[in-house]
């Protein structure tokens, strides 16, 4: 490993668009806590595409010359991917960094989670995220008050969306894409968090169509004390992604809009944002900033705020019981 005043050497595998978002990340702005090492992706199309956009990348032949080259291992690839990545990484010593979900096998993320330690974190970015940082501090001065309860909504005009054309292939399968595994996961993190261990859930997903990802998604489930309703829908909308996380108290409620914009409820009824909220394609960069500086802390041993392997496997045990029609007590 390489001295603590050296810039951490970050491996990335997988160049989809979590893969390009975190080398913007790292060489969009001046003093990026982390360097690229090496990267490399099993696609020759995604290989030249980062050649032409950064041509300083070096690009590497396999997954393992990736890690060989690291200090810590960024594992953006499809999911079904993660597990063989990660250990590989952890098994050199390298620390990991992982999207979502750590699995599509859930005994086989419990059995990786229960090995790993704290080599690991994943990558959910509300760890890091502004407008998070300022409704926990809305909370902790009593803007929601006693007998709080949480509301989860999120929609989308199609599945997947527009953006995510190339990822269709996955994204939209049953066994590892869906909104519910793409974007719910990241609210359930958030309830987790914020306000508590998540349990109680009944939920049930509905797969009209033969062959692909859910198309809606209901529960209900505790967060820590706080009841909590979760409502995802594909159509009904016009918006490409809409989301609201809501919580609700007798003295006022706050709520995260469109991923990134703190709003508090005035006496009018209305919500306004936060004085200094900005939307997410402002906000997003900042946050895997902030990511990226929890890698280093996270790789040297030191306290960090990531999602740690346990928080994003309890969201996982939830994503995949409301996709099964299961209850999920405890």
């Amino acid at each position: 490993m390489r001295q603590p005043s050296d810039s951490l050497a970050l491996g990335i595998i997988g160049a989809g668009i979590m893969g390009e978002r975190m080398l913007n990340a790292v060489l969009g702005q001046d003093g990026a806590p982390v360097r690229v090492a090496a990267l490399w992706d099993p696609s020759p199309a995604a290989r030249e595409r980062i050649a032409a956009h950064w041509p300083s990348i070096p690009l590497v032949a396999d997954a393992a010359t990736v890690v060989a080259a690291s200090d810590c291992v960024y594992v953006a690839s499809p999911p079904a991917s993660h597990l063989g990545h990660a250990r590989a990484a952890l098994a050199a010593g390298r620390s990991v960094f992982c999207e979502k979900p750590l699995a599509v096998d859930l005994a086989e993320a419990r059995a990786f989670v229960a090995m790993a330690g704290g080599r690991g974190a994943v990558n959910f970015p509300f760890a890091s995220s502004l407008g998070v940082a300022t409704l926990a501090q809305w909370i902790a001065e009593g803007a929601v008050g006693t007998k709080p309860r949480l509301t989860i909504e999120v929609a989308f005009a199609r599945w997947p969306r527009g953006w995510q054309a190339d990822a269709a292939g996955w994204l939209d399968a049953p066994q590892e894409g869906g909104f519910t595994r793409e974007v719910v996961s990241h609210f359930l993190f958030l309830s987790r968090r914020l306000l508590g261990r998540l349990h109680d859930l009944r939920g049930q997903a509905r797969f009209p169509e033969p062959g692909r990802s859910e198309r809606a998604v209901d529960a209900t489930f505790q967060a820590g004390a706080v009841p909590v309703v979760l409502r995802g829908r594909v159509g009904g909308t016009d918006l490409d992604d809409h989301n609201t996380w809501t919580l609700e108290g007798e003295a006022g409620a706050v709520r995260l809009r469109d991923w990134a914009i703190a709003e508090r409820r005035g006496s009018d009824g209305r919500f306004a944002p936060a004085p200094d909220a900005i939307p997410n394609e402002r906000a997003r960069p900042i946050a895997l900033r902030r990511q990226l500086e929890g890698v280093v802390r996270m790789t040297r041993g030191e306290a960090h705020s990531l999602a740690t392997l346990a928080e994003a496997l309890e969201v996982q045990e939830v994503v995949e019981a409301i996709l099964a029609g299961n209850s999920a007590g405890g």
